[in-house]
């Protein structure tokens, strides 16, 4: 078994390591794992160029460490639970066994269709134990899976497909998601219709039966049809490509984030057992869609990795009724919960009586992630979802880092509420001024640029096709760092605040305002659901600061209540800190997995009309009634 940090001391003598030697510190680490060949040199890298590389020379698949091996110690524990959107359908569950045995079929399958190593295959499919069958069988050949969040337009399906060149496209018929049906095979068709490369489009039958619309469609079940369960795995390099996952940015054009096959696999797996604290055997449940990074490394590898049970929810939190993940914790008796401060704050809003109706006993650990959890959400969570007795992890990490880089050590190392608090082993991360100096421990205002001076693991290697983009977007602006992005704040003890992004720290007549720290006073306010804060270009201080508040209940005198968040913030943090605008709204622009894009306010506020790429929004129609709402104050 690999390194475990179970005391305050481990992780000091840890991370000292670690940090002495990283290459010796996770060449420790990735023995504990099954490897075809051995690796002849750890790491390997040269920051500026974007050259990274881990365990060169090593082969391996992560398929035979995620399931072959818990298939012959364990054959009969449950990896995957699956629960349905709908109460009323029955839950499926599969054994490690199973688990293997299905996605031997469909590897052979897929094989079969003349999908090979390198081949990419594009995952169009709601959150059904066949995603994760998928994922699973693309790394036992080999083939490079990029999954597309089943809540995207055809549109994006579309630039994400034809930017991949996937040649094989696997989709369902259609689900739902609440108490909205998702006509899924026809956004797909409208996709398809303008990606001629796609050879073969699987379909799983999710709402009933379905019959093949063309030669190139073929059913799930008639793919597996007869394949034997034995499906040899394909040695891969560990600096093969593994997945692609595209994020949103302002460029229009989403950049597909690459990982590799072997960083990625030791990464997930020892950031999932040591942050969490697992012990095989336990039931995690991690509530983001497999369309997202979460849903990849802490809803389906890092469980898998350290023999858990994943939970699929294909539902809401809150349909059919208020209570619903309450009442998926109990049924399944999770251990673990990790899910995002929005749907901490929408579930807070309807009240700590429904969750106190669920003695949820079995829950050991909760997670935070997707953005920094606000202090009211964070001790909301812990009084009414952890009954007072579970430690939160607010973790800190993206797309691009494959896993957490920031966060507590549930129950080992202290947590602090809306801090992310001390860096994982191997993790260096910097605060750099505007010059790209560092900024010491002991300096009087430790805020700055929050950058990392050496690889880890899981780190991205490129954007794929595009290496270039890559440097230029994350290593080019501070050369011999990663650029997060991030601001952060870092107290004399070595915990990290984080504050926002770069461009939601505001310069307000010399003073740098965290928006995270403005927007965590505004809905302090009783009647403040969720606030972001954002700078407008001002032309005496520099900038000011507009902020859009989501109310509980339209405000009966929204003067009054303005003047009131307005000595909120004065109370919390200064008068400099005050907003010189203030708009309440219906909704905030946020992507599906949570995070509010403050750079579409920022456009409103300007009046520009080109919004850039907007595919990863929840509802897109809440840019309209901001609009609509800042354009009638000015009037006014």
């Amino acid at each position: 078994m690999y390194p475990e940090i179970t005391t305050p001391a481990d992780y000091l003598d840890h991370y000292k390591k670690s940090v002495e030697d990283p290459g010796a510190y996770f060449a420790e680490v990735a023995r504990s794992y099954i490897w075809i060949k051995p690796w002849h040199r750890t790491l390997e890298y040269d920051l500026p160029q974007g050259f990274i590389r881990w365990f060169d020379g090593g082969q391996l698949n992560i398929t035979q460490n995620c399931l072959d091996r818990h298939a012959l110690s364990h054959p009969d524990q449950p990896a995957l639970i699956w629960e349905p959107n709908d109460p009323s359908e029955s839950s499926r569950q599969l054994t490690y066994r199973e688990l293997l045995e299905a996605v031997g079929r469909l590897a052979n399958g897929l094989r079969q269709l003349g999908v090979r190593k390198g081949d990419r295959v594009c995952l169009y499919l709601p959150m059904i134990p066949e995603a994760a069958i998928a994922m699973l069988a693309c790394a036992r050949l080999g083939a490079i899976h990029s999954v597309v969040f089943a809540g995207f337009s055809p549109e994006s399906l579309a630039d994400r497909i034809n930017d991949a060149g996937c040649t094989v496209l696997i989709t369902a018929d259609g689900f739902s998601r609440g108490d909205k049906f998702i006509p899924l095979k026809e956004l797909a068709n409208q996709a398809l219709a303008v990606c001629p490369q796609v050879r073969h489009v699987v379909v799983v039958p999710r709402t009933g039966p379905y019959k093949p619309k063309n030669a190139r469609e073929i059913l799930w079940n008639d793919l597996l049809a007869g394949q034997p369960t034995q499906c040899e795995p394909e040695p891969m390099e560990a600096e093969d490509p593994f997945f692609i996952l595209y994020t949103s940015g302002s460029t229009g054009k989403p950049k597909g984030v690459l990982h590799t096959c072997g960083g990625y696999m030791v990464w997930a797996g020892y950031t999932l057992r040591n942050v969490f604290q697992t012990r095989p055997g336990e039931i995690f449940f991690c509530t983001a869609d497999v369309g997202w990074i979460t849903g990849h490394t802490y809803g389906l590898y890092g469980p898998l990795l350290n023999r858990l049970t994943t939970i699929f929810f294909e539902g809401v939190p809150t349909w059919p009724h208020s209570g619903r993940l309450w009442e998926i914790v109990e049924k399944h008796q999770a251990n673990v919960l990790y899910t995002a401060p929005t749907a901490i704050r929408a579930l807070e809003m309807l009240g700590g009586d429904i969750p106190d109706q669920y003695p949820m006993t079995s829950l050991r650990v909760l997670g935070s992630v997707g953005e920094p959890i606000n202090t009211e959400a964070w001790h909301w969570y812990y009084t009414h979802v952890g009954k007072g007795r579970c430690p939160i992890v607010d973790t800190w990490w993206q797309t691009e880092t494959g896993g957490i880089l920031i966060s507590t050590l549930a129950g080992v190392t202290p947590s602090v509420p809306a801090w992310a608090t001390l860096p994982l082993p191997g993790v260096q991360p910097v605060l750099l001024d505007d010059k790209g100096h560092e900024i010491p421990l002991d300096a009087p205002s430790s805020q700055g640029y929050l950058c990392i001076k050496s690889p880890w693991p899981g780190m991205m290697r490129s954007v794929f096709g595009h290496h270039q983009r890559f440097v230029e977007t994350y290593l080019r602006r501070f050369p011999g760092y990663y650029f997060t992005g991030d601001g952060a704040i870092r107290d004399s003890r070595g915990n990290f605040r984080i504050i926002g992004r770069v461009d939601d720290v505001v310069n307000v007549s010399g003073h740098r305002i965290g928006t995270g720290e403005l927007e965590d006073a505004i809905n302090q306010h009783p009647t403040v659901v969720e606030s972001a804060v954002v700078g407008v270009p001002h032309p005496i201080k520099g900038e000011a600061l507009a902020a859009f508040a989501i109310c509980s209940e339209p405000p009966l005198d929204s003067s009054a209540l303005r003047s009131e968040l307005r000595d909120l913030v004065i109370q919390k943090i200064g008068r400099f800190a005050v907003p010189d605008f203030i708009y309440f709204v219906p909704g905030l622009p946020k992507t599906r997995s949570g995070k509010i894009m403050r750079r579409l306010l920022r456009k409103i506020l300007a009046g520009d009309s080109d919004l850039g790429d907007t595919t990863s929004l929840l509802d897109p129609t809440v840019l309209d009634a901001i609009r609509k709402i800042v354009e009638q104050d000015c009037k006014n």
